[in-house]
């Protein structure tokens, strides 16, 4: 686990799935935020929001840029672990009871009626729609009693950036265990109602944005002006504090 950009990544796929196991052995509850450049840019100009995003066990890195950033910066090679793709790792490897909450109940229903096509357990497993409304809003208490009547280890949150990751900052308290993961617009994609990803020589090719943007213009050219407006500070951020890690080192 290394801090880029002052967010605290766990950049091995292996060792987040390690880390996950572990905490459910502890029976202790947490949450891992999956940090795109949406969550990168709010949390570098909103401090009590990175408080929230470190305040997890880590995030993993949603961006396929940071990895470049880093590579320019430090000459490290690491790879883009996207909500999409842990979800459906942890899918695939039917070895927990999960429980999925956000987006409408229709989603919810599509949704289950895919995933049961990979693990028939899913079939019984709980899907939990919220109501629109404010990150205050919300009973906690009351959320946190179904998921602990459910026994879920796993519990999956799609409320979109930078919602849901203060939601699970503000359930935590409330739970007795599980890992909570926000996953963004994972619900949407592989229920394939309201949202696909963009195709894979795209997001080999770094240009999943320019899919995002003409999917929402509206919604997704605003987040992208602001991270066009704040990069050049966080890159020259970042490389100040590689120099003056190497000027600790060598004293």
């Amino acid at each position: 686990m290394e801090t880029y950009f002052n967010i605290r990544y766990e950049m091995d796929k292996a060792a987040v799935h390690q880390a996950i196991d572990r905490q459910l052995q502890r029976q202790r509850p947490d949450y891992i935020c999956v940090a795109d450049g949406v969550i990168l840019n709010i949390a570098n100009r909103k401090p009590d929001y990175l408080a929230v995003v470190n305040g997890g066990m880590f995030s993993i890195c949603d961006s396929s840029y940071v990895p470049l950033y880093i590579r320019w910066i430090y000459g490290k090679r690491y790879q883009q672990y996207c909500g999409s793709q842990i979800f459906i790792d942890i899918i695939r490897k039917k070895k927990y009871r999960m429980f999925f909450m956000g987006t409408s109940q229709k989603t919810l229903q599509v949704l289950r009626n895919n995933l049961v096509a990979i693990d028939e357990k899913i079939g019984g497993m709980t899907f939990y729609d919220l109501p629109y409304r404010g990150v205050d809003e919300f009973d906690y208490k009351l959320i946190a009693e179904v998921i602990e009547r459910d026994r879920a280890d796993i519990i999956w949150v799609a409320l979109g950036a930078p919602k849901q990751e203060i939601f699970m900052s503000k359930l935590k308290p409330y739970l007795n265990r599980g890992v909570m993961i926000a996953v963004g617009a994972a619900f949407k994609f592989y229920s394939g109602l309201e949202e696909k990803r963009a195709p894979q020589w795209m997001v080999k090719q770094h240009l999943e944005f320019v899919y995002r943007i003409f999917s929402e213009p509206k919604k997704q050219l605003k987040r992208c002006s602001w991270i066009v407006v704040t990069l050049p500070g966080l890159l020259l951020g970042e490389w100040r504090r590689k120099h003056e890690r190497q000027r600790n080192h060598d004293k």
